[in-house]
Formats: C-alpha cells, structure tokens, sequence
C-alpha cells in the first residue's frame, strides 16, 4: 500500500511528525504510523516517574545552555514549535497543563497517559493511520515509474511504500518500551553515519556501592546492570537524598564539572537532577579509559571556616548535654551528625567514613578536621554506570552534519527525515528532551512545497510592501541615524520575473534580544511560518522600530531560481 508519509515510531516525535505532515500542508498528505509496541507513546508514560514533564518553558538562550550537543541544529525547530506553542497544542486537544520549579511543565492531572492520549488523538483527528505492533524490518529504496520511492517492510509481513520517510524511533534507551536501535540502523542503509551512542541521564555507581562488578557490555565499557546487587555500604545508602549540595566531577585528577543540586541515592547508584547533570560527562570519560571522580559538598553555601567553627560549637553542645552522659563517642557523633544531615544517611556515611573516629573501643576519640573534610569533600570514585536498561536518553545518534537544519532532511537521501532521539541532539533531565522530541517531530513533517510556489509568493509578499516601505524609508533613516546598531542597506535591486524591486532593509546587527519571533503580529508569523517550512534558508532578526517590526536574511539555494535573495517584511 502506498503512502505520502511513511513515519517509523510512535512515540513523542513521530505522533507529533504525524500530526504536523497532515496540518502544515494544504496537500494534507496521506501519512502512516508504523508502531512496533501494542500502544504508542510507551516511553512517554514512564517520564517524570509517571507525571510527564513534557517541556520547559524557558526561552531559546536558556533553553539551549541545557542542550548537550548540536543545538545549532535544534534551534529552527525549536522556533518551529517552541514550548508556549507546545503548550497551547496540548490544551487545545484537551490536556491542560501546569508550570513547577525549573520552568517545567507537566500535565495539570500529573499523568503521563493525558499527554499520550492527547498527542494520539491529535494524529489519528487530523487524519493520520497509525498502525501498531507493526515492527519494521527493513527499508530500502526502490525505483517505480521512475520515481525513487521508499519500500518499507514489517514482521508480519506487510509491505508500505511512500515518497517521503521519516525516521523517529527514538535511541536505545528504555529497550523494553520499543527503543531498541532499529533507526541507526535503517539511517545507516540510506547512507548515514552514526555517532558513538552512550547512556546519558543514567545512574553513576560508586565503588563497593554493588557486590563485585563484572562488565554486563563489552560494547560498553564500565556498564554495570541496574538489577546487580547491592553492597553492605550501597544498602546503607539506598533510599537517601541529599538537597542543595555542590557537586564536582573530576576526570584524571582535573575537574570537569561543578554545580549545585540534588542527589539521589538508589538502587543503581547516584542519580537525581544533579547525579544525571554530571552523569554524561562521567559516562564519556570512562568509555574513553579515564578514571572518575565525584566529590559532594553537604554544605556548599557555608564559607568553610564559619562551618569549622559551627561544628565545633555543636560538638561542645552535644558534650554537654546531659543526654549524651553515658554515651560512647561514636554515639555521640552520630548526634552531632544528626544537627548536619539528614538522620536516615548518617550510617551510611559513617561507614564511607571510618577516619572521623579513631582509637579502640572505649578510647574512641572524633577527628574534627576528619569530619569537617568528610561533609564537605564526600569523595566516590565511580566503577561505572547503570545502561540502557534505564538511562533517560541516548547520547549520540545520526551525524547532525549529515542533516539539514531548517527541514531535518536528509543531505544523503532525497525524502529522508530525522527527528527525536534517533539524532545526535541531546539535553539535561528536565523536560528538555520531550521539547526536542515534540519540535523536531513538528519540523521534520515531510513538506514539499514546490519552489515554484514558494517563488510566487515571496514574489506577491515583497510586492505588497513597496508602497509601505516607501512611505517608511524617511524616518527610518531618521531612526538609523538615533540608533547607530541598526543597519540600512538602501536601493537594493532584486530581479523576479524581469520586475525591478528597490527594497530598503533594516535590521539589528545583534541577536542577542531577538530570539521570540512568535510575539509579533499574526501576518508577520504567517510569511515568516511560510518560508520556515519552505525550501529556503530562513535567518530570522526581529526588532522593533516605533511601530516596525521587520525580518530579513533570506536565501535560497544555488540555480534555484530568480527568487530575490533578500526580503524585507515589514508588519
């Protein structure tokens, strides 16, 4: 059976892929989900542990210091469907929301099945077929009425083909729920290069925090399985949390890392949004042969001699009062630790710390400075990390160098899209990863708009602004002259079908305050909307002069066409 749009994944990125090829296209071409789980969305279910934090909501340049790699890449589909926008989609297919600490948003209900639900419902209402337990072997490309067509096969036996494909199956992370690596390897038969994948959002495990260690991977250098069993201390540990601590990474002696959050300590080691913060960095140093070390501070935001001497008082508190009359000094220091940290970690700290006491039994005397250096450089050196099995996301993935930006097709492959996790983009814990799921998926719809019809348009667009940008072009120069950072480029000639245009173009040479695009009015949203999908490279600087707001930096791509390579829009 042919299709327009075949995509492969149900998940965050490929519903979303679906939705957006049958409503960003007045073609609303036909578009086929192939899904290889009984249900799609199953990985969405299970993130935020079951509450869905499906985006955050902060701005591009906040946004993109929590992206790990290639968020060049990421930044035309973020713009694309950035999270306000994401938001709006989901409250209108009936799942309203709400913003926590960090700028996340989750689901008002906090359950991760409303943003399934309401994602499935918006593909398969705007017209999507979405088949499940449908798990594709095999793709290749094939000839038929001399056009190149994809051929898309299923374990069952069932044959597809279409004109466009879409790659969203996610990494490998979570196997259990359908991410088992089948994308790298259908991008690879279409001519693709992959990045090296590793685990990232994962786990860290201590020394002697599991039973002794094998190696679970050989692929995966340090892989340490989450089901292995706990040691006498990680059993000490488990269960525990520490909240505003500073933690420091160190690889070979050298710190790589610094930050201040929370740690978790569970049945696969260190984890938590600051255990997961660090984990990539210490993952990637340890397949690459180094040693790793992760040193806390339970008391990051108090000078270090006011501390030393804060201990100290409380030492003498402890002494002296009358309860502690009797008491053994190891006793007596787990009081002391009691006014220091949470009471439920302190045996496991002691046993991490067997220095802050010395002397036999009886003769027992507490290390001061010991003690002080323990709370403030809790030291583990890492034996590995937990894998797949539960890692968050997938680091690495398809070669972004082989990807083009603005459309996320593929450079290799003529009518090849990628999005989601199966490309080398990848953020910290916190709902990062679902937006770059959800806005890759919306970019990387499969349009296909003929460069004719973009030519006409882009044509009538400059057009019906000659009158206005003439009854402008006096006080904006007026206005060039106040503000030395705005540049005029004045007579511009540019040539569309034999007509002579004079466009005069102004813009704000720095971007920095000329991220949010889509605050500006519905007409301007709508042309820039339009060339955004288009086969032209869009560059978008906005900036307000009185009442103008303009966009410019267009280009199109080599014998294209006489299409004018600048376009001044102006609102």
């Amino acid at each position: 059976m042919h299709y327009d749009i075949i995509i492969i994944g149900g998940g965050a990125a490929g519903l979303m892929a679906a939705y957006g090829a049958r409503t960003a296209s007045k073609e609303r071409p036909s578009v086929l989900v192939l899904e290889k789980m009984p249900r799609p969305g199953r990985k969405i279910m299970i993130t935020g542990k079951g509450r869905c934090n499906f985006t955050n909501v902060k701005g591009w340049s906040d946004f993109s210091s929590h992206v790990r790699s290639n968020s060049n890449v990421l930044r035309p589909a973020f713009y694309s469907l950035p999270p306000d926008a994401l938001i709006d989609f989901f409250n209108a297919n009936g799942m309203e929301s709400v913003v926590e600490r960090g700028d996340r948003a989750f689901p008002v209900s906090h359950r991760s099945m409303d943003v399934v639900d309401a994602l499935y419902s918006a593909a398969r209402n705007a017209g999507a077929r979405v088949m499940t337990d449908a798990q594709v072997t095999g793709v290749r490309m094939e000839e038929e009425f001399g056009n190149r067509i994809f051929a898309v096969e299923t374990t069952d036996g069932q044959s597809f083909s279409s004109g466009r494909l879409i790659i969203a199956t996610g990494g490998l992370s979570y196997p259990n729920t359908g991410s088992t690596g089948d994308g790298y390897t259908f991008a690879k038969s279409l001519g693709h290069s992959i990045k090296q994948c590793f685990p990232s959002l994962t786990a860290l495990v201590p020394k002697e925090y599991k039973l002794p260690l094998e190696e679970n991977s050989p692929e995966l250098k340090g892989h340490v399985d989450r089901s292995s069993a706990l040691s006498e201390t990680g059993t000490a540990l488990c269960g525990n949390s520490l909240k505003n601590i500073g933690i420091r990474l160190f690889v070979n002696g050298s710190e790589v890392q610094e930050m201040e959050g929370d740690i978790d300590f569970t049945d696969g080691g260190l984890e938590g949004p600051a255990g997961f913060a660090i984990s990539r960095n210490a993952v990637k140093a340890i397949l690459n042969g180094s040693k790793v070390k992760v040193a806390l501070d339970l008391k990051s935001g108090v000078p270090a001699e006011e501390f030393e001497k804060r201990v100290a008082e409380l030492w003498k508190e402890v002494g002296a009062d009358p309860r502690s009359k009797g008491k053994s000094v190891r006793q007596m220091a787990k009081v002391l630790l009691g006014k220091l940290m949470p009471w439920e970690i302190i045996p496991g700290f002691m046993k991490c710390h067997p220095e802050i006491i010395s002397g036999s039994k009886g003769k027992e005397t507490l290390k001061m400075r010991a003690l002080v250096n323990a709370i403030r450089n809790w030291e583990f050196d890492i034996a590995g990390y937990v894998g797949y099995e539960r890692c968050v996301i997938t680091a690495g993935g398809v070669s972004c160098d082989e990807i083009v930006p603005k459309t996320l097709s593929s450079r290799k492959c003529p009518g090849l899209y990628l999005c989601g996790e199966v490309l080398d983009i990848d953020a910290d814990t916190g709902g990062y990863n679902l937006q770059i799921a959800f806005s890759t998926g919306y970019l990387a719809e499969g349009s296909d708009e003929s460069f004719e019809e973009i030519r006409t348009a882009s044509q009538s667009l400059l057009l019906s602004l000659q009158s206005f940008h003439q009854s402008l072009h006096y006080p904006l120069r007026l206005a060039a002259r106040k503000y030395p950072d705005i540049c005029c480029q004045c007579s511009q000639n540019h040539c569309a079908d034999g007509v002579q245009h004079t466009v005069h173009e102004y813009y704000i040479q720095d971007e920095a305050d000329q991220e949010d695009s889509h605050h500006h009015s519905p007409e301007h949203r709508a042309a820039v909307a339009f060339l955004e999908c288009s086969r032209i490279t869009v560059r978008i600087r906005l900036t307000t002069v009185g009442a103008l707001q303009m966009a410019g930096d267009v280009s199109h791509p080599p014998n294209a066409g006489p299409v004018q390579k600048q376009v001044a829009l102006a609102c």
